[in-house]
């Protein structure tokens, strides 16, 4: 009888032990702001079922051209910091949120990062030796909090194209640092081009692809829309034997938010919550039951919450809006 017991009982803690391995990443890109943060910012995240945040310092570089980034100086916004980041981490992890630390380059005036391109070989070179400082901090920080993932850059493809054997250098430069998983951001269109996807852990995606040129696609028309890129990712991702971590994904609430969900470059627009809470739903019923995929961070969180979104905000945030339910009722499944 004792015996029936003892297997009955190592049979549930299997099956429990067994669910909390797949567990998916349920995150939220949480920004960074000029404020520490406390209870009052971190209780909606909870409040959201997310297990994970992305925490994201900055650093900063003139112009598409310019070799080198400055970063983790005085004039930054706090949480875009070294020290904003060990703050961030040490209040999520007080309630056993894990975090991914994702790095960001910021072009001045918003240019596209995955257009950074030197001119020269001498300034390819000082590039690379301001990047290695920049992403090293990090990596040194992110083993200094024990973060789960480190995300080694973001929607970086000329610079990732025309040095990849930098790119096979530097993630080995990481790995002696970091002991946690690796991952790098890749841009919707550039996944597929990444050179190094087998020296890291995931397959990061920007996930912003395309799906429908409807003002207000149904649900089922984006899932659709998406029927072409999921068998493009699940080609890599058979290629490589990786799974697939979406380090970003989202769409605006926002009239034809899935014809280029992409774009933020223009605030007009009317808004259209429904369409927000559609976008999500088609995303996590074509991905979340795939055994293959990881999970995913949603683009994007404020710290303070009560502030931002809201019915009349057609911008990424999920917050106040109905998409935010949406996301409640996704995670904690």
């Amino acid at each position: 009888m004792k015996t029936t017991k003892l297997l009955f009982l190592l049979l549930i803690f299997l099956q429990i032990s067994c669910k909390s391995q797949t567990k998916k990443i349920n995150g939220l890109s949480f920004v960074a702001s000029r404020d520490k943060i406390d209870t009052t910012h971190t209780n909606p995240v909870l409040k959201i079922q997310s297990n994970y945040v992305a925490l994201m310092p900055f650093g900063f570089i003139k112009e598409l051209a310019s070799p080198k980034i400055t970063h983790n100086t005085d004039k930054q916004w706090f949480g875009e910091t070294k020290n904003g980041l060990l703050q961030y981490a040490q209040e999520f992890q007080k309630n056993d949120v894990k975090i991914m630390v994702k790095p960001q380059i910021w072009v001045w005036r918003g240019e596209f990062t995955g257009l950074i391109e030197m001119h020269s070989e001498e300034q390819w070179r000082i590039l690379e030796e301001s990047y290695s400082a920049f992403i090293l901090t990090y990596a040194k920080a992110a083993q200094e909090i024990h973060a789960d993932i480190l995300c080694i850059g973001t929607e970086l493809e000329k610079f990732v194209i025309n040095r990849p054997n930098y790119w096979q250098k530097l993630i080995k430069e990481i790995r002696e640092i970091y002991k946690g998983k690796l991952t790098y951001a890749a841009n919707w269109d550039e996944f597929k081009r990444v050179p190094f996807w087998g020296e890291v852990d995931f397959i990061g995606i920007d996930a912003y692809f395309p799906l429908s040129d409807k003002k207000n696609p149904t649900v089922a028309e984006l899932e659709i829309g998406w029927k072409s890129h999921k068998e493009e990712i699940m080609r890599i991702q058979k290629q490589y034997n990786k799974p697939i971590l979406f380090t970003e994904f989202g769409y605006r609430s926002v009239d034809y938010n899935a014809k280029q969900p992409w774009f933020v470059d223009r605030l007009e627009g009317n808004v259209n919550l429904q369409a927000q809470v559609n976008g999500l739903q088609a995303i996590h019923n074509q991905f979340w039951k795939e055994d293959w995929f990881a999970g995913g961070f949603a683009w994007k969180w404020f710290h303070k919450h009560s502030e931002v979104g809201g019915g009349n905000n057609n911008r990424f945030t999920p917050q106040n809006k109905p998409a935010e339910d949406l996301i409640r009722k996704l995670y904690q499944q």
